[in-house]
């Protein structure tokens, strides 16, 4: 197992909106405009100066202009996914249960400074849109706050763990692992892809447990659900794929949102046919 490094965590700000124009306040001189992504700044409060204790004030991080597009290409979000939003999430009149996962995923977004590191855990079969809502909240995330997030497939980030095993590999499990400790936001897609070995069962243990200490907020997907679909249903639950005390502990770290309906993907080939 791999010892994290100790970092001193930042506190958290609540960030302060100004009043709406036309809300009633006429009185007094006029301020200025702030640009709404410069005011939800958590570390300027839209006054564009950072003020670091015991250091002194300096210009805000959010004033360089290449300082959210760095954070996007860090976040590792994979070309498919990135013009995900959530205003581009779809849902039909009939499908509640897409409707009920779009407005989770907009009180992440809303309350985010305040979740005290609860994420989400969205279940659902393949085609329902979990990556995309995943993808939405991230990017939002890195838009509003300039948060440090990360994306990465389950199966994807176990084989870097193992490929960091071997002795030509540049790379080492610490430097792997890291940055999934330390993102201020991280999306781990398809959770319970990859066989449930006990290596994979540890690993995930340990990454999901440092997380969870941390109080940072993990967004998870999944297509296992958490109960079979009746008696006749021999598949795998959630629970097979990953463990029961990681499935405890997810219950602890996230608010499940099952999200039901129709496979996006087979829609749209059958209407282009």
């Amino acid at each position: 197992m791999v010892m994290r490094s100790q970092k001193p965590d930042g506190k958290r700000l609540r960030v302060v909106s100004a009043p709406q124009n036309g809300s009633g306040m006429g009185e007094g001189p006029e301020t200025p405009a702030v640009d709404s992504q410069q005011a939800n700044c958590p570390f300027c409060f839209g006054t564009g100066m950072e003020v670091v204790p015991g250091v002194g004030a300096h210009r805000c991080r959010c004033q360089t202009p290449d300082h959210r597009q760095r954070l996007f290409q860090a976040a590792r979000i994979p070309p498919r996914y990135q013009h995900c939003t959530l205003q581009g999430y779809v849902a039909g009149d009939a499908e509640l249960s897409k409707w009920a996962a779009k407005r989770e995923a907009q009180i992440v977004l809303d309350e985010y400074l305040s979740l005290d590191g609860r994420g989400l855990l969205f279940i659902g079969a393949v085609g329902v849109g979990k990556t995309h809502l995943a993808v939405a909240i991230l990017r939002e995330l890195i838009e509003r706050y300039q948060v440090r997030g990360l994306f990465y497939q389950f199966g994807a980030l176990l084989r870097q763990i193992q490929d960091s095993y071997n002795p030509i590999s540049q790379s080492s499990e610490l430097k792997v692992v890291q940055p999934v400790f330390d993102a201020e936001v991280l999306v781990l897609d398809e959770l319970g892809a990859s066989k449930p070995t006990d290596w994979v069962r540890d690993t995930m243990m340990q990454i999901i447990n440092t997380r969870y200490n941390d109080k940072r907020v993990t967004i998870f997907t999944t297509n296992y659900l958490d109960v079979r679909k009746n008696e006749k249903d021999t598949g795998e639950i959630l629970e097979d794929r990953i463990g029961v005390p990681l499935r405890s502990r997810l219950y602890e770290m996230c608010k499940t949102v099952v999200i039901e309906g129709e496979d996006y993907r087979k829609r749209s080939l059958a209407q282009t046919v």
